[in-house]
């Protein structure tokens, strides 16, 4: 199949279907994230693919209605809330937007090398970003714009996830103070740990994940509303730093192999902003090395291979 552009609608299907298959086969190869204990609870065998493109058309495929936790897919609200309430100059004066090659919730480089976080997609790099709207938007806030960025009104913070967040996070407390001692975190430690633990605890599922995927690719707006979520001249950083820095240290061979905006959470969850305008959310709880569901990672290879959804194609 050459492109998106020429599939009809029951190949869309089939490659998805395929893709799937491929995926469920992949979940023995990954493991439950274990660190946050709450996590460790999720079943490694589940996998979930949904589909929805601008036309209203939806596909889905296994778990796509299990609730988990967004995690690290938060950090693609965080930085467009960010954007829109500081703008592109404001918020990029206090975070890079430089792949890391470290681990997701290293202090290395910050530590060593800058006293900037290297980019919005890793523990620091969203810290820093709530700093920036931790004094003036409330959770209740962010929360109500998770909602609309994921056409999802029944997101809402698993109270047990943030617990187990909040008992165990003694790494992202590190990071806040280090901040904080660098002059560099711009809001208060602890409304800001706060803000972000709770965006890290709200219940999404793949469904959610592929509206949000969708409103990204659209360009900001929400094709079943018709309201403009995130402005345009925010769209593109967005999706380049998901593109760049989505993926943890795994980003640079997932643009190279799959070339699709993406960014991945250890609850399991990836979110795709992908031709067409089309978004794919993924659900798998069992992860690679790195922190993404490897289901997902092997069913994103499929999509993109058969329907030429690579950026640089």
């Amino acid at each position: 199949m050459s492109s998106i552009e020429k599939a009809s609608f029951e190949e869309i299907r089939g490659v998805f279907e395929e893709a799937y298959r491929i995926g469920l086969a992949s979940t023995r190869l990954g493991k439950v994230a274990d660190y946050i204990p709450e996590l460790a609870k999720a079943n490694a065998d589940d996998f979930g693919i949904c589909m929805k493109d601008a036309d209203g058309r939806e596909l889905s495929f296994g778990e796509c209605e299990k609730r988990f936790s967004m995690q690290s897919v938060s950090k693609v609200v965080l930085l467009a809330a960010a954007l829109a309430h500081c703008g592109f100059e404001e918020t990029f004066s206090h975070v890079m937007m430089e792949p890391s090659g470290d681990s997701f919730n290293s202090i290395l480089k910050l530590d060593t090398t800058s006293n900037l976080p290297f980019n919005p997609m890793i523990n620091a790099g969203a810290i820093e970003t709530a700093s920036l709207i931790s004094g003036d938007l409330s959770f209740e806030d962010m929360l109500a714009y998770a909602r609309e960025l994921c056409g999802d009104p029944g997101i809402a913070l698993d109270e047990a996830v943030f617990a187990s967040e909040f008992e165990t996070g003694d790494r992202n407390r590190a990071i806040v103070y280090l901040l904080k001692s660098k002059g560099v975190l711009m809001g208060e430690p602890k409304r800001t740990l706060d803000l972000y633990f709770k965006m890290c605890s709200l219940s999404v599922n793949a469904r959610s994940l592929a509206h949000m995927g969708l409103v990204i690719a659209n360009g900001g707006i929400d094709p079943a509303t018709g309201r403009r979520l995130i402005s345009p001249e925010h769209v593109r950083p967005l999706k380049v730093i998901m593109f760049t820095c989505g993926m943890y240290d795994y980003s640079g061979k997932f643009s190279v192999r799959v070339g699709v905006p993406a960014k991945s959470g250890v609850g399991g969850g990836l979110v795709c902003a992908a031709k067409g305008p089309m978004g794919i959310g993924l659900y798998g709880p069992a992860l690679d090395s790195f922190g993404n569901s490897k289901a997902a990672v092997k069913a994103m290879e499929h999509i993109s291979k058969e329907l030429g959804l690579h950026s640089f194609d």
